[in-house]
């Protein structure tokens, strides 16, 4: 298994949402353009994951060619992104976010995808070669946070350039993996599999957990300078959640052989409304607010990795590249949009206390729609 290589991919693309995710917002705030119009254009990068993974995951399986489309997903990311350089209006920033989003948001889902197929067995490793991706978000917010506070906050397009070429490059020394003989639930259809309550609720689960994450990937670093953090310092504190994170993911193989995925997924989703609540409430508390960030090993961590997991039991061999994608446009796509115009639209009116209030709110309903609905086992005994 070519585990440096298919780490290295994880290790680039995650720095570069490192070098995007916190400061982004804050680069489009640096043209004058207000918390709305924000959050409309934040919204413009998940809007495309509703729409990118399916088309790509519905080739990748149609073809067979899942390495072949995540390489050129990857090339057409950094081409596309170049045009950024020219951008100084909204509307202008919005189109290239949407185009070179749409690229980039087809690659990780099938790569997703060949890795557990490199795992084949050994799928219980996967948070092992993930957790590399979050090793590249601390190193890539912390750098990018103190790099920008020595140069302007325009020159953070050319530090996503380099790491989109990266990503292009690893792309290109990843093997295809060896398959074998398909040998169960093959003759599944994806409508089929669509047409199971259970895994409709999965889906919507994972749609308002990343609902609930409008405020935190739209306005955090905003809200974080708002109370007089640096730049630096706003960086280190989104690494605290990535390194508690990376730690989880070290465990992930152990927590998987000790519990279900169903009570590993409602822990998490109840410690994720707990996150949002103490945001709220406890913002202006440097020590509350460190342990809010490690409470990310939950809300993001934990989920992903239950999340895919999931997708790998409740989809067929054959879906399992539109199964990744449904699973990123459900959540990351439908939902991280949704969360974001929420977040623009409730940050301005409200402010930031009652737009996390809110958010904790949405992650307590998807606990409850989790707790009597979500029953992976009884779903193996239906297949």
């Amino acid at each position: 298994m070519p585990y440096v290589r298919l780490s290295g991919f994880y290790l680039f693309y995650f720095a570069l949402l490192g070098s995007l995710v916190p400061y982004w917002s804050l680069y489009l705030q640096s043209f004058g353009l207000s918390v709305q119009v924000i959050g409309v254009l934040m919204a413009l990068l998940h809007l495309s994951r509703v729409i990118a993974p399916n088309v790509w995951g519905w080739l990748a399986d149609h073809t067979g060619q899942r390495l072949r489309i995540v390489r050129w997903g990857a090339c057409l990311t950094w081409i596309v992104f170049i045009a950024i350089f020219w951008q100084t209006s909204a509307l202008g920033i919005g189109l290239v976010m949407l185009l070179f989003s749409f690229f980039w948001n087809a690659v990780l889902p099938q790569f997703e995808v060949l890795t557990l197929q490199h795992l084949g067995s050994s799928r219980d490793k996967y948070s092992r070669i993930r957790l590399w991706g979050s090793i590249g978000f601390v190193v890539a917010v912390l750098g990018t946070g103190m790099l920008l506070d020595l140069i302007d906050i325009r020159w953070l397009p050319a530090v996503a350039l380099v790491l989109m070429v990266l990503i292009w490059l690893n792309t290109l020394v990843v093997p295809a993996p060896s398959m074998g003989p398909s040998k169960e639930r093959t003759s599944k259809s994806l409508r089929n599999i669509l047409c199971i309550p259970q895994v409709q609720v999965f889906l919507l689960v994972f749609f308002l957990v990343q609902f609930s994450h409008g405020p935190y990937y739209t306005f955090y670093s905003v809200m974080l300078q708002d109370l007089g953090y640096s730049r630096s310092q706003i960086g280190q504190l989104w690494a605290v959640g990535v390194v508690a994170e990376v730690l989880l993911f070290i465990i992930m193989p152990m927590l998987f052989k000790r519990h279900s995925l169903r009570l590993l997924l409602l822990i998490s989703v109840l410690l994720c409304a707990l996150r949002w609540f103490l945001i709220a409430f406890f913002a202006d508390s440097l020590p509350i607010l460190l342990f809010a960030q490690l409470l990310h090993a939950a809300s993001f961590g934990s989920l992903h990795a239950v999340g895919i997991a999931l997708v790998y039991h409740y989809f067929s061999q054959n879906t399992q590249g539109r199964g990744q994608a449904l699973f990123a446009s459900a959540g990351f796509g439908a939902g991280g949009a949704a969360g974001a115009l929420f977040s623009g639209m409730f940050w301005a009116s409200w402010g930031g206390g009652v737009t996390f209030i809110v958010a904790a709110s949405v992650s307590l309903i998807a606990f409850v729609i989790a707790y009597f609905w979500i029953y992976p086992d009884r779903f193996k005994q239906l297949d």
